[in-house]
């Protein structure tokens, strides 16, 4: 199988538009035209995890985190990151990290975590605005239901669980064609009226290149009047973290000890437990001190991430429990979920787990 294929894919899945800016979600090393024989899934990208798909035969490794965020201006092995770089390259080992975008989705890291706690009726907690944009054309009336099909086709007309979402108005256009014309309809040099539609689409921004080629391919006219607007609103299934309801509310206590047992944590770090019940719950794979204040607005009795600093457990101010589980175990699920994704589309494809235990943080009781 081609790696283009596989990357592919999981880009149609997690979108690489939905990462944040300091992100390097993508394909790190590797050509996209190289055959692929078996890939290997991890969360870290670490020298023991290019041996390991070195000894079992993979010559793709798909992470989690990305093993270049920053920019390398050499490759001479003096750390750790430019060693597995230059290992991936001399033993022809492809290297894509599906990050942050994998986070936004609303069926990715943040769902998997509400699924082990059992939480419903789960939503995006921090929505993303500026993903979407608005399509609007002129179409005769006679060829308009064609165009808006090819539209929808190609990607337009999505609205959270509804699709061939559309708005569509009656009305006129005119046109004169000069003596280089070919018009559709009416005739040169002469002021044409047709009855036409007005359609209007929503539309992802990543999708755009095929939706313009679906309109200029299916509308009739020599010249295709169109807009773009870019929206302002944002997309309810796309953004960081999510909240959802514990089917039954909870004591504090022993809701910290379910999270602890399903989330497979050895240390939970936690505000103090105030005398009220645990219904509505927030959750944020990794970092995710910065959607506090989200949290806190969205009514959640509880948030549960990593990596909060010492200052920053006091500006939960008794309004919900913060705990704090570590990073690696919040995310340590993701592996599964990737591994899941791939099998589902290329039920054939050899794909492992890896083996090893990639957590640079060590307990001692």
């Amino acid at each position: 199988m081609k790696l283009g294929e596989i990357t592919n894919y999981l880009e149609s899945i997690a979108p690489l538009n939905y990462q944040e800016d300091y992100d390097n979600s993508g394909l790190i090393v590797g050509d996209p035209n190289m055959e692929i024989r078996a890939a290997l899934v991890a969360l870290d990208c670490v020298e023991k995890i290019v041996d390991e798909a070195i000894s079992t035969g993979c010559n793709l490794i798909i992470t989690h985190h990305p093993i270049v965020f920053k920019g390398l201006k050499k490759l001479n092995g003096k750390n750790y990151v430019e060693r597995v770089v230059l290992k991936a390259i001399k033993n022809n080992i492809a290297l894509y990290a599906i990050h942050t975008n994998l986070d936004s989705i609303h069926t990715g890291v943040n769902a998997r975590i509400c699924e082990r706690l059992g939480l419903t009726g789960t939503k995006v907690l921090s929505p993303k605005a500026g993903l979407l944009k608005k399509l609007v054309t002129y179409c005769p009336q006679a060829q308009a239901e064609q165009l808006r099909s090819a539209l929808f086709y190609a990607g337009a007309g999505n609205i959270g669980n509804y699709s061939e979402c559309s708005f569509n108005a009656d009305g006129f256009g005119t046109f004169k064609g000069n003596e280089e014309s070919d018009p559709f309809v009416g005739e040169r040099g002469i002021r044409h009226r047709e009855a036409e539609v007005r359609i209007e689409m929503v539309y992802p921004t990543q999708a755009e290149r095929k939706i313009l080629v679906a309109l200029f391919e299916n509308h009739p006219y020599e010249e295709v009047a169109y807009d773009i607007y870019k929206l302002e609103n944002k997309h309810q299934l796309v953004g960081s973290g999510m909240v959802g309801w514990l089917e039954y509310d909870m004591d504090g206590y022993d809701f910290l000890h379910l999270v602890k047992d399903r989330m497979q944590a050895r240390v939970v770090r936690h505000t103090e437990v105030m005398n009220k019940r645990i219904k509505k719950v927030a959750v944020c794979g990794g970092s995710g001190s910065f959607l506090l204040r989200e949290a806190i607005a969205a009514g959640a009795d509880a948030f549960i991430t990593a990596d909060f600093k010492y200052h920053e457990f006091f500006d939960a101010e008794e309004k919900l429990i913060i705990a704090d589980i570590g990073h690696f175990e919040t995310e340590q699920f993701t592996s599964n979920l990737l591994l899941e994704i791939i099998q589902k589309k290329f039920t054939n494809f050899a794909i492992r787990l890896t083996e090893q235990n990639t957590n640079p943080i060590n307990y001692l009781f």
